[in-house]
């Protein structure tokens, strides 16, 4: 797996003119190697050249935390009085244009440009960006059991077995976290728990508001999952509403246009479609329903090793998605300081038609007050 992403990435490389590619922390190292660089004063960085394994220059006392592929990449540990800007300078020496890791410190950066005055930089995600956007079966497979894990906990919110009324957002979003890692995750990327008019801020931070009866609670929830040492976690991602009471018709209303427009997206990204027509598809529906103004974000991310990725379906991005894409779909509408709703679900580009990975109910769910 890992000797084949390095040939695809040395392609790549050579057929967009890069002579050297660096990673430090971020996706792509564990995503390439198997191994996630810890964020340290000390530089850790994969040195990738257009051929050959590629080389890790890491701290000498984090060898031992490396899974070993000498057919993919050789071990370089530095100690303690060395300087290792110097070694990976020293090892792309020549090199006219490097691509650098996207997550990498500034501080690393500068300092490498300082030791190659004359090399060009580019962003790494140029050469590994549509790479890891074309998921490789067994990350599918991976992606999939992600999603049927918070499935399953959407699925107990929607039926009421986790209790709304009375708590506060922190204390639900403690309980999804808690679910969340039951159900095979190692890390809990995100839970957001938005109760009433709370609901209209997309990124709402769960505080000590008390949830109550007659209102919208919006949750939006996903982690990273556990894999055996040495392979990158996947990432889940869902966002499901809840009324605690009859909702009121104008809500109710608004909802189901955005349901009708989350699935008319669902089934327009299809193989071929350029990303910004999927997010067109979604606003125009809302549109026809003068919620249009209130959709205040672009329709979808991919995701993958990490939460936010390549495609974006966003106005503008004129790529055309490919088998094995996989991105959230996930309109919405944000009424300040009233009320809001999303809808999320995973979906994979596949040459027999858009496959969401999530499938629990789309329906808007009353739970008792």
């Amino acid at each position: 797996m890992f000797e084949q992403r390095l040939n695809r990435v040395q392609a790549e490389m050579t057929e967009t003119g890069v002579d050297a590619l660096l990673l430090s922390v971020g996706p792509d190292l564990p995503w390439l190697i198997g191994y996630q660089a810890m964020p340290l004063e000390r530089l850790t960085m994969l040195v990738v050249t257009a051929d050959g394994p590629a080389k890790l220059i890491i701290p000498a006392f984090e060898v031992p935390r490396v899974v070993e592929r000498p057919e993919v990449f050789s071990l370089v540990g530095w100690g303690e009085t060395e300087d290792p800007i110097a070694l990976v300078a020293g090892l792309v020496k020549g090199a006219e244009t490097v691509a650098i890791g996207d997550h990498t410190w500034s501080r690393f950066l500068v300092e490498l440009q300082q030791s190659m005055p004359r090399t060009s930089w580019v962003g790494g995600r140029s050469v590994t960006g549509k790479l890891r956007a074309m998921k490789e079966p067994h990350e599918i497979d991976r992606l999939q059991a992600a999603a049927s894990g918070v499935d399953r906990i959407a699925a107990a919110l929607q039926a009421g077995d986790i209790p709304l009324i009375g708590r506060t957002e922190a204390d639900v979003s403690a309980e999804l976290g808690k679910r969340i890692r039951a159900e095979g995750h190692a890390i809990v990327n995100f839970a957001i728990v938005a109760a009433g008019e709370n609901a209209s801020s997309p990124h709402h931070h769960p505080g000590d508001r008390v949830i109550g009866p007659g209102e919208v609670v919006l949750c939006d929830f996903g982690g990273t999952t556990a894999e055996p040492e040495g392979e990158p976690g996947y990432c889940s991602d869902i966002t499901r509403c809840v009324y605690t009471g009859e909702p009121p018709a104008e809500f109710r209303e608004a909802y189901d246009a955005l349901q009708d427009a989350q699935s008319k997206a669902v089934a327009a990204a299809v193989v071929g479609a350029p990303a910004g027509s999927v997010d067109k598809v979604a606003r125009d529906r809302l549109a026809q329903s003068d919620l249009d103004q209130w959709f205040l974000h672009r329709l979808g991310h991919g995701i993958g090793v990490e939460a936010h990725e390549d495609p974006y379906l966003v106005a503008g991005n004129a790529d055309p998605l490919v088998a094995g894409n996989a991105f959230s779909i996930e309109p919405g509408f944000y009424v300040a300081d009233r009320w809001g709703a999303r809808i999320e679900d995973i979906v994979i580009s596949t040459d027999d038609g858009p496959r969401p990975l999530n499938n629990v109910s789309h329906d808007l769910a009353i739970v008792e007050a």
